[in-house]
Order: C-alpha cells, then structure tokens, then sequence
C-alpha cells in the first residue's frame, strides 16, 4: 500500500475528505519526524513505539577491494509493534 491507499483507507473509514486526511498524515508523520529527531520516543498503546536507537561505530569491507573500512555511528529510527499489532497481524 502508498500513500495515496493509504489516505483513501483512512479517509473511507473516518468519513473524513480525502484532502483533510492527507493533510492529517502529512501531520502526524512530521511530528513523529520531529519527536524522534529531538531525541525523544512516540508511543501509540496497543499499535507501537517509535524509538531513536545509537548505532556504535562498526568495521566493515569495501566489497570492491576487500578493504576495511570504518563505518560511522548513526542514530537509527526504529519501530517495535505492540500487542494489538501483533495479534491482528497473527490473526
């Protein structure tokens, strides 16, 4: 599913217009964009948690060369499901 789907998902099942619907998810993906970003973690009871997790600096292969490389620590978005998640999904 797109986003486009998506939208006219949502939107059939708030009876809402598509046009309020898309500007709604235009919302809440930012603001969980920016709450992730300010380090801070957006959690939904029953559907998941989004988190920021560190990844350390690691040693990795050029493929090419078969030189080591380093590869940089990054900050990760991550998501873990919740229990209402998991049970729909496993029906």
């Amino acid at each position: 599913m797109n986003k486009s789907e998506l939208i006219t998902a949502i939107a059939e099942h708030a009876n809402l217009t598509k046009a309020d619907t898309s500007r709604g998810l235009d919302g809440l993906l930012k603001t969980i964009e920016t709450t992730l970003a300010s380090g801070n973690s957006v959690a939904l009871v029953g559907f998941g948690s989004f988190e920021v997790k560190a990844r350390a600096e690691r040693k990795g292969r050029n493929p090419q060369t078969g030189e080591e490389i380093t590869i940089a620590a990054a900050k990760i978005p991550s998501f873990k499901p919740g229990k209402g998640l998991k049970d729909a999904v496993n029906g």
